[in-house]
């Protein structure tokens, strides 16, 4: 497995982990083969007394700055469109959303944030049906146009969106957006079934998402959250109860069987199944120390077989 299609999630970088911390995951990721960073704009305001993001920016800002040659290494990134307002918009939405100015004004932002005089991939964070599409994806084209961001990609929204934003973007000449970002793992919740944490109401990946991919081989499937915070490997933190089903149970079996065999963990199984997938689908991996990263970076000694990729396949 190919390290470098791994990507480092850098969400609470500045908030939930410390400057330190944060610093030698970048370089242990680096080091390691590892090339993409993920971040967003709103990373992590939750976890801020503020009530704003910006801090996971500012600590991959003051990390690239201390080595020249960082930047060279790595593919930043970032997002715009769901940072919290202090005040609602006048159609009673709370998060700044993707109208022309706030696209243009975010890009500057990140831009000033990350130290950098170009984004590697800029995402439309999540949807915002209170702006013309046409208007979104002009803003973000004119990006590309200016050369501010090389790559656009989308996340959250729903697939008929997707495909009418490309539709728009090729008819005028702009870049379309060839990236998705959506959450998936191996296993599943109940169809129906709300996760906590989890409210993007087209965050899944579902079987359309698959087949979209498919049959555009320009978009590539990113993949958050992919190991469910833990809990393939931590007693501590049980998978949410939408995943407790029988077809979770059947599928564990086959998982365990499988990380028995290479003698690693269920998550690093999980990653390596990922990115063995057709379409392959690309993990952020979210870690809050170096052991952890370790775990993870373990996927470059996991070939999975033919027989083992059918296993893993089969229906749960």
């Amino acid at each position: 497995m190919d390290v470098s299609r791994l990507v480092l999630g850098t969400m609470y970088f500045g908030t939930r982990t410390d400057e330190r911390t944060s610093r030698a995951l970048l370089d242990r990721f680096v080091d390691a083969g590892g090339t993409t960073l993920d971040t967003a704009n709103c990373y992590s305001f939750w976890s801020d007394a503020s009530g704003h993001g910006g801090q996971s920016e500012e600590t991959l800002g003051r990390w690239l700055a201390a080595d020249g040659s960082r930047r060279d290494r790595v593919q930043l990134a970032t997002k715009v469109g769901v940072e919290p307002l202090d005040h609602p918009r006048p159609d009673g939405a709370t998060v700044e959303g993707l109208s022309a100015d706030v696209v243009r004004a975010g890009c500057e932002a990140s831009l000033r944030r990350l130290g950098v005089d170009v984004i590697d991939l800029y995402w439309a964070h999540g949807e915002d049906r209170g702006t013309p599409l046409e208007e979104s994806v002009e803003a973000f084209g004119a990006l590309v146009q200016a050369g501010s961001v090389r790559r656009l990609g989308v996340s959250n929204h729903p697939t008929w969106r997707v495909e009418r934003g490309r539709s728009i973007a090729l008819d005028r000449g702009l870049e379309p957006w060839t990236a998705l970002q959506l959450t998936t793992s191996y296993l599943h919740p109940r169809p129906g079934a709300a996760v906590e944490g989890k409210d993007h109401r087209f965050g899944f990946v579902t079987d359309e998402t698959i087949d979209y991919v498919a049959e555009h081989p320009d978009v590539e499937l990113w993949a958050y959250s992919p190991l469910v915070q833990g809990a393939y490997d931590r007693a501590d933190r049980p998978f949410p109860e939408p995943y407790e089903h029988p077809g979770s149970t059947r599928r564990l079996a086959v998982l365990d069987e499988v990380a028995a065999d290479h003698g690693v963990p269920r998550s690093v199984v999980v990653l390596a199944w990922l990115l063995a997938s057709r379409p392959q689908i690309r993990p952020i991996v979210g870690v809050s120390g170096v052991e952890q990263l370790d775990s993870a970076l373990r996927v470059a000694d996991v070939d999975l077989t033919p027989d083992e990729l059918t296993a893993l396949d089969a229906p749960a």
